[in-house]
């Protein structure tokens, strides 16, 4: 199965939901975008290094890099390689000397020592199917690392209290664009889900 590169566009932190995040990746050369939920700390972890920032300490994944380098082992990709349930699964692509090695791995660890090692990020075409977004503006700015919002015009808060189950498939198309145009990709994912949903038992 062919494998579709994605870099990571944008850290976005929910407007409507406290502490939640999600890390987008966007496909190379292409329009579609896969936001996957992460906690804070990961969150924190992916934001340090695509910032270069210098901890006092190392965090755990730096710690995890360093440990791997000191052996010399390199972190030759990432694969976001199954979507299950709505859970990510990863697998870091290990080599040392002639030797490589699969590694089973959360995805948001996986991210933030992709980013550690400057690593290429790969998905396979059904998983950019079945949970990807496209983007009506890929000009449109993308804020970076840090989780702070470029503030835009806002949806209005009703139609975020709305039950997604009781809107129309073209009311959740509509509600779709409209966060997304926010940024707020946490708030993407469930109505994402819940079209997808519809649209399998329709």
């Amino acid at each position: 199965m062919k494998k579709i590169e994605l870099e990571i566009v944008a850290l976005s932190h929910s407007i409507t939901q406290t502490h939640s995040y999600a890390v987008v990746l966007g496909e190379v050369d292409g329009l579609r975008r896969l936001p996957i939920v992460i906690g804070g700390f990961e969150a924190q972890a992916i934001a340090v290094a695509l910032e270069k920032m210098q901890p006092s300490r190392p965090l755990t994944h730096d710690l995890f890099a360093n440990f791997m380098t000191t052996f010399g082992i390199e972190l030759a990709e990432v694969i976001i390689y199954k979507l299950e349930e709505g859970i990510f699964f990863a697998k870091l692509v290990c080599q040392s000397d002639d030797n490589a090695v699969e590694i089973d791995s959360r995805t948001s660890d996986a991210l933030a020592l992709a980013v550690r090692f400057g690593c290429k990020i790969y998905t396979y075409e059904n998983i950019l199917e079945a949970a990807g977004l496209y983007l009506d503006n890929p000009e449109a700015p993308q804020t970076q690392a840090t989780g702070e919002r470029t503030e835009k015009s806002s949806v209005k808060s009703s139609s975020f209290d709305s039950d997604l189950k009781n809107m129309s498939l073209e009311d959740l198309h509509n509600l779709l664009q409209q966060v997304l145009e926010q940024e707020d990709y946490v708030r993407a994912i469930t109505i994402r889900d819940e079209i997808n949903s519809r649209e399998t038992n329709s």
